[in-house]
């Protein structure tokens, strides 16, 4: 326990693991552990607690009870959450208003245990991880209007405010965002929504080649039609070292299981998607390819595969995700080939790849591929076999340094989820 005087409180019942109720008692538990230079594995409900390196801790700081939406204000465009809130209590709230969260939260359900759980808004915001309309609408931190927080000191922390125009603390925002829980830790979140669109369909295009698909992505990239999701299924590789469950993840009436095939998103009320989609046809000729058409009531349930994964529903290898120039996609594609299990998401930018998990030398080779592709690489799931010298998150040297700089700021002595992402700090 930190405090004599506050043994008998509700939050220090289990001295190891503190269950905080208001941002004051946060604040006070940090002060104490600043004091004492006591660890700190802060978490709410461990949705995303694979993700990264283990956190050794003397203490544990749950954040789960801080829940509940503190004010929605529909025709402002903003809702005011406590960061343990479960993000599908939010979708539900919004949902009543014909509203979302356009950046389309990540579910990591399915990999874990091969369920639904998306966890909450403070691990939503902390791990920056968003859907297929990233590359359309922004990441996470883009949709952070403004939080509260502790930082390592203790010290009660506000950012940003609650409409769009207001960019004080923009910055602040978007340091928190992907920080993993290393900066601050958060009591309070304010987040941009959007109205949600009436109806939408997919067009499915059967396409293998490379050179096809990285330029299908690049035709999107600059359509004027806004096109708010490009994916690229590939076959699975037909080896034993990889779960086959391409057609379970993607069965719909009308989407051929055979082969590899290239989807796109068109979203808006049912005049100007079918306005659009002439327009799409001309632009990437799709006379030329087999197509067909998903339904407003198969597109939805088609991209909510895509965004949980469940392509690699219940892996034991390890899950890649790799972020490259659009432009080094046809490049990235013809280094995988059929080697390995994966697809591309965020019209060409995004790869999720899954590697097995005996070969540590096929990781290497992935992970040096990607960096020379100019991009980055962050271990999701590690296998059992994972070799724990490994980087789970690729950074350069400079921005490295940086980084350091960025946590001393925030968390002087380096208490809170220390080693989480770098094992040096």
């Amino acid at each position: 326990m930190f405090t004599e005087e506050k043994k008998n409180s509700q939050i220090f019942q289990d001295s190891n693991h503190l269950l905080p109720k208001s941002e004051l008692e946060v604040s006070n538990i940090i002060k104490e552990a600043y004091k004492k230079k006591l660890p700190i594995d802060i978490h709410g409900a461990n949705t995303k607690k694979f993700i990264g390196y283990n956190v050794q801790a003397a203490k544990s700081l749950d954040l789960s009870s801080l829940n509940g939406i503190i004010e929605y204000l529909p025709e402002e465009l903003y809702i005011k959450v406590k960061p343990g809130t479960l993000l599908e209590d939010v979708e539900t709230a919004l949902e009543k208003n014909n509203q979302e969260l356009s950046f389309e939260p990540t579910d990591f359900g399915y990999i874990k245990n091969g369920k639904s759980s998306k966890g909450t808004v403070g691990g939503c915001v902390a791990c920056n991880f968003a859907g297929s309309r990233r590359f359309k609408s922004g990441s996470v931190r883009d949709f952070v209007l403004g939080f509260r927080g502790v930082n390592g000191k203790g010290d009660i922390i506000k950012s940003g405010g609650t409409v769009v125009k207001n960019v004080t603390g923009y910055d602040l925002s978007k340091l928190v965002s992907g920080s993993f829980g290393t900066l601050v830790a958060l009591t309070e979140i304010t987040l941009k929504i959007s109205a949600k669109k009436p109806s939408q369909n997919t067009i499915v295009i059967y396409e293998n080649d490379s050179k096809v698909i990285s330029e299908l992505f690049q035709k999107v990239l600059s359509s004027s039609n806004e096109i708010s999701g490009a994916v690229f299924i590939p076959d699975e590789p037909q080896n034993k070292k990889f779960d086959l469950n391409k057609s379970k993840a993607f069965k719909f009436n009308d989407l051929d299981q055979e082969g590899s095939f290239f989807a796109l998103r068109v979203e808006g009320d049912k005049n100007s998607i079918k306005e659009r989609i002439k327009d799409i046809s001309n632009e990437l000729n799709l006379k030329k390819y087999k197509t067909s058409n998903l339904d407003p009531h198969q597109s939805p349930l088609f991209w909510k595969s895509v965004n949980s994964l469940q392509l690699f529903s219940e892996t034991k290898n390890n899950l890649l995700r790799a972020v490259v120039p659009p432009a080094n996609c046809e490049k990235v594609m013809n280094n995988i080939k059929n080697k390995f299990k994966y697809f591309i998401d965020w019209s060409g930018s995004l790869f999720w790849i899954e590697v097995p998990g005996k070969d540590d030398d096929k990781l290497k080779e992935v992970k040096k591929m990607i960096l020379q592709n100019n991009g980055y690489v962050t271990i999701i799931k590690k296998s059992e076999e994972f070799d724990f010298s490994e980087k789970i998150f690729t950074i350069d040297d400079t921005k490295l340094m940086i980084s350091k700089k960025i946590k001393e700021s925030f968390d002087p002595k380096g208490i809170f989820n220390p080693g989480k992402m770098y094992k040096d700090f």
